[in-house]
């Protein structure tokens, strides 16, 4: 058998499975689609060179909240001591709207007091110990042997140096990610592996660069766009392959990005959103004035609408890919409406998710307003609730907005590619299916024809076919 044919059985079995791979695009869509993304990984790749920062700017601890050096400490004893003898006072805790006494104060009251003793076991004081009490009404409560986080204040007293900050729950958090991985990875597979790879490029790119960027004096906005087309970049080309289909969701992602940091831009400055709403935020401003903090809240809409943008523009152009292989003969519009359906099941659940993760994490502050028992209208146009309903709605227009920019972006390619390659089949089946007896009865190019062959004209095609009689 002539190695020409050896290939021609098996190129209708590679069409025939909807959960196989995506079949690979025309030559010349393949030239478009790269003349509008490699310039535009080029610009990324220029913004990331221009503005990278060479690591975080030099900065001396000013002791204020998390701006303050900590190291690692265990509890070695606990005892109970009388409140009075410590001069520890219980904490007040505000009565109930009903006038009662809060709940749980008669019952901590005359309870005795725990003093625990700290050992520093990082630092240059390693070794030196503490003693700090607990009320029998504060939340926390130490054990001996358990790991601690203190903070450490060089300008006080001595015995006044270091004050227990935090639990030290390294060995909970590093179980739970491992678990993660594990569960990614069986479930998975080899593209599990690849997710957990292109989540710590993430990382790598949020703290090497956009963090220290922004740092640095960069503007944010910029930063923000650079860094998260760097990410999208990533996280798609290495998770789902370099193929045309990423690509798509590449373009379509990319559009709505842009969509977002339009309407973003115009509603901060129309609210006059300040973006400086809590401590943390006002510690970074008086730490670094240079930083633009309105420039940061939209930064931050960015870079964080951008996984769940990747999450629908993947779906919606694997929906069309597989629309596409299930009925060959669909045209753009019949593909469009197809996926539609689904993109429509795919807004309603995205954008209740992001709502519902907005509120979940503004949850103490609605609480607040709650007991203030202040109006729906009052609450709303505060700035600390604006910020996060103008976060949550630009955000949510942009995921809504990428499902048919993605769709039809799709559509158009994947129609116009099948129908090219449709011509192709026709002329091979004429040609070389005739000369090897293995055609194809989807329309779907055959392994030797090509697009060349049906572009070429009959003289071509019928010397070809003379060709291969002769031999």
């Amino acid at each position: 058998m002539p190695p020409h044919e050896s290939h021609h059985p098996s190129a209708p079995h590679s069409h025939g499975h909807g959960h196989g791979p995506a079949a690979p695009v025309s030559r010349h869509l393949r030239k478009v689609i790269a003349a509008v993304l490699i310039p535009f990984a080029a610009a990324v790749a220029a913004g990331l060179l221009v503005l990278w920062p060479g690591g975080a700017p030099p900065h001396k601890p000013s002791g204020v909240g998390f701006d303050q050096p900590t190291e690692r400490a265990r509890v070695t004893k606990v005892a109970e001591v009388n409140c009075a003898d410590v001069h520890a006072e219980q904490q007040l805790q505000p009565p109930s709207p009903g006038g009662q006494p809060p709940s749980g104060g008669a019952a901590a009251k005359g309870k005795p007091c725990q003093q625990a003793t700290i050992e520093v076991t990082t630092g240059e004081n390693a070794g030196r110990t503490f003693k700090t009490v607990v009320t029998p009404d504060a939340l926390r409560h130490y054990t001996t042997g358990q790991d601690v986080v203190v903070a450490y204040s060089p300008k006080a007293p001595k015995d006044l140096q270091y004050s227990v900050s935090d639990v030290d729950r390294s060995l909970p958090m590093w179980v739970l990610a491992g678990i993660f991985a594990l569960a990614v990875v069986l479930v998975g597979r080899l593209r599990g592996v690849l997710a957990l790879v292109a989540l710590a490029a993430s990382f790598v790119v949020l703290t090497l660069f956009i963090l220290p960027a922004i740092l640095q004096g960069s503007n944010p906005l910029v930063v923000a766009v650079v860094g998260g087309s760097a990410i999208m970049l990533i996280a798609l080309y290495l998770c789902h392959g370099l193929t045309a289909r990423t690509s798509v969701a590449v373009l379509g992602t990319l559009a709505s990005l842009l969509l977002i940091g339009l309407l973003g831009s115009v509603f901060i400055n129309w609210a006059l959103l300040t973006g400086n709403t809590d401590d943390t935020t006002g510690l970074v401003h008086g730490l670094f004035p240079d930083i633009e903090i309105r420039g940061l809240l939209l930064a931050g809409i960015i870079i964080g609408s951008l996984g769940v943008l990747d999450d629908v523009t993947v779906t919606q152009t694997a929906a069309v890919w597989e629309l596409k292989e299930a009925d060959p003969s669909a045209g753009w519009r019949k593909l469009y409406g197809a996926a539609m359906r689904i993109g429509r099941d795919h807004i309603a659940s995205v954008v209740n998710t992001l709502v519902l993760a907005y509120a979940g994490a503004a949850l103490p502050l609605l609480l607040l307003f709650s007991i203030a028992q202040s109006s729906v209208g009052t609450v709303a146009t505060s700035e600390v609730v604006a910020e996060e309903i103008v976060r949550t709605l630009v955000g949510s227009i942009g995921l809504v907005a990428a499902v048919p920019l993605t769709t039809l972006l799709a559509a158009l390619v994947v129609s116009a590619d099948r129908k090219e390659r449709g011509v192709s089949g026709v002329a091979g089946k004429s040609g070389e299916g005739q000369a090897s007896g293995a055609g194809t009865q989807t329309g779907e190019p055959i392994a030797a024809g090509g697009l060349a062959d049906a572009m070429a004209g009959p003289k071509k095609r019928r010397g070809g076919h003379g060709r291969r009689r002769k031999r």
